[in-house]
């Protein structure tokens, strides 16, 4: 049985975080991660990690608080991994994971990564862990706002 795509690279990860401007701090000083975008209404701070994304959430924001807790040893702090892939049918992917008794989590949409905005698909995997499959920039940038 062949997949109706191919893996490319990791794309970015998402992790949730108790102190959104202390986190951004860490990972600009320290690792050397740079600002690429800022979503307030959802707590979210892009960063810029190599040719990769590393994504801040606020666990009192938007997008944060649907894990729970903040991070620690009882609480989930990677919300989900998304892997770069190619081609993006969604129609192929839908029945792919069909196949492997999966379903999407909904419907394809457009989501910021390391290449800029486009489509991208949700679905869990068999520990309830979120995955993303994401396909190439639909035309916009990665540099960001």
């Amino acid at each position: 049985m062949t997949k109706p795509f191919s893996v490319q690279r990791i794309d970015h990860v998402v992790l949730r975080v108790g102190d959104l401007g202390r986190s951004v701090d860490f990972y600009r000083s320290v690792l050397g991660c740079e600002v690429v975008r800022q979503r307030e209404h959802l707590g979210l701070v892009h960063l810029r990690a190599g040719a990769s994304m590393i994504d801040l959430v606020s666990v009192d924001g938007t997008l944060g608080s649907r894990g729970g807790a903040a991070p620690g040893k009882e609480a989930r702090n990677v919300d989900h991994l998304c892997l770069r892939i190619e081609p993006f049918d969604e129609s192929d992917l839908v029945a792919h994971l069909e196949r492997h008794g999966l379903a999407p989590l909904g419907s394809a949409g457009i989501n910021f990564g390391a290449e800029g905005d486009g489509l991208s698909l949700y679905f869990l995997d068999p520990d309830g862990n979120v995955i993303e499959l994401k396909g190439p920039s639909v035309g916009g940038t990665a540099s960001g706002a």
